[in-house]
């Protein structure tokens, strides 16, 4: 169980908090997991329904990414109906057609158009969903939309798979033009790797923007983000980041504003999704800098927070900073290797490429994050990936998952 410790300004609220927008989150009987909550339905009240949305590279593409891909092609969404339980990927043209049908059924409930309707699965890749219990469960959730923190809370935990708590976030932006809001849910604790993660992520604004500067804030957002959460370098079929929209603050959003906001809550969803990591003991930052580029910094973190002998080191409370240095070594970065130090914890326990400070000096085991400082000594830029330990109970929880 991990607890929540915020970035400044962001607070425990739901896709609620911002106006316009009502949701609901209930148990349909989708999940193996005899009445746990696994359906939610968000709904944009508007009066605008502008959306963007960033989704998984993965070639094998969940057929509700499939119909949310081509959904907010027209930056409209009027609503979207979320499962736990199953992924509802590679279900070939039966299980698009689930999708689709679960779409109709949504769009007939809320008198809406099934193009501007939203779906995202997760769950077990490769079994069909029960359909009849998925379309009941809308049914009950149209008919159950709040906009309390109880509602939100509801759909926060009903996208939860091998999550052990939920995760939300709200912020309040003052503007240029006025104040408004921004709320959010993510779930995710496994198969957390670029492009996104197994992770479901819907944020809500009450500003007025268009959705081509959603689309931008958002790409920026997720970029330095979720894009840089990397627990076990696997990358799922369903990742979906939604932003939707309703303008009901009546105050139009500063694309710089706005997109500084949506960061820091998608910044702060990330690090809740990756304290909650499967089996993790350890949430691991890795931190590059002085690099000649960002893309160099970036290349080296993730280098680094992949390795599975070093994440084993942090798990055993070993600083083994040669771990370090022979993943910063494979990759294209531009380096002198003499010229590079690495810390752990502000040790430098490696100076020049060579024997730093004294290992015995790093305590990983009293805290729970761990701080890993790579300097390049060769420009400006930098980059953090952030990453958890490999331990004990994550290959025993991901050896057992299906059976």
């Amino acid at each position: 169980m991990t607890t929540t410790h915020h970035i400044e300004g962001v607070e425990t609220h739901g896709v609620s908090f911002a106006a316009g927008f009502r949701t609901a989150g209930l148990a349909a009987g989708i999940s193996a997991q005899a009445g746990k909550k696994d359906l939610a339905l968000v709904v944009n009240d508007g009066p605008q329904h502008r959306a963007a949305a960033v989704f998984t590279i993965n070639r094998f593409a969940a057929a509700p990414v499939q119909w949310s891909q081509q959904v907010v092609t027209d930056g409209r969404v009027d609503a979207v109906i979320l499962n736990s339980g199953g992924a509802n990927a590679c279900t070939g043209f039966e299980g698009f057609q689930d999708t689709h049908r679960t779409a109709e059924e949504v769009a007939e409930l809320l008198n809406v158009s099934a193009g501007d309707v939203a779906v995202c699965s997760t769950g077990l890749i490769g079994e069909r969903l029960p359909l009849e219990k998925l379309l009941a469960g809308a049914g009950e959730a149209a008919a159950n939309l709040g906009d309390s923190e109880a509602h939100a809370s509801d759909a926060a935990e009903a996208i939860m798979t091998t999550d052990t708590v939920s995760k939300q976030a709200g912020l309040t932006v003052q503007g240029a033009g006025g104040s408004y809001r921004i709320g959010g849910m993510a779930k995710g604790a496994g198969m957390l790797a670029p492009g996104l993660a197994t992770m479901l992520v819907v944020v809500t604004t009450d500003a007025a923007a268009s959705s081509e500067m959603l689309d931008r804030a958002l790409r920026e957002a997720v970029r330095v983000s979720f894009n840089r959460a990397d627990s076990d370098g696997c990358m799922s079929t369903n990742d979906t980041v939604l932003l939707m929209a309703s303008g009901a603050s009546g105050v139009e959003a500063g694309e710089a504003e706005l997109t500084e906001a949506l960061t820091k809550v998608c910044q702060d969803l990330a690090l809740q999704l990756m304290a909650d990591a499967e089996g993790a003991s350890h949430d691991i930052h890795v931190r590059t800098f002085n690099a000649a580029s960002e893309a160099d910094a970036e290349e080296v973190s993730r280098a680094v927070a992949r390795s599975n002998l070093f994440k084993t080191a942090i798990y055993g409370n070993d600083p083994n900073w040669g771990r370090i240095l022979s993943e910063v070594g494979t990759t294209e970065a531009v380096f002198e290797p003499e010229k590079v130090n690495v810390s752990i914890n502000g040790v430098e326990i490696c100076r020049g490429g060579g024997i730093g400070e004294d290992r015995s000096l790093v305590d990983i085991a009293a805290q729970r994050k761990v701080t890993v400082d790579i300097d390049l000594g060769a420009g400006t830029q930098e980059a953090t990936i952030v990453t958890n330990d490999l331990t004990h109970d994550y290959v025993e929880e991901n050896s057992a998952y299906s059976s």
